[in-house]
């Protein structure tokens, strides 16, 4: 199975398609610009936030205490699926076994 390549939009693109949404509507705007509506109106929604949008490579940087938060959380939540996955494969074995 291939990996599906995320689109990447300039922040100049989404800028001019919000505005073009305003003016069409975010259906025909989308269709015409061949992007997803939920796409559109989620640029649309940025927009009115005024949260503004983020252009690659301008993202704050993660400091090592985040990374490092990121990283145990992840670790936890393997281990619990692992625990789990024990949990339930003893509960079958024992039931078999009766």
């Amino acid at each position: 199975m291939e990996r599906q390549i995320r689109a990447q939009y300039t922040v100049d693109y989404k800028t001019q398609a919000v505005s073009l949404a305003q003016t069409l509507g975010a259906t025909k705007a989308a269709r015409k610009l061949g992007i997803s509506v939920k796409t559109l109106e989620n640029w649309i929604r940025i927009s009115r936030d005024g949260s503004g949008f983020v252009q690659a490579g301008r993202r704050r940087p993660v400091s090592e205490l985040e990374a490092e938060v990121a990283r145990l959380r992840a670790e936890n939540q393997q281990l619990r699926m692992e625990r789990d996955f024990t949990k339930k494969a003893a509960a079958y074995f024992a039931k078999e076994s009766k």
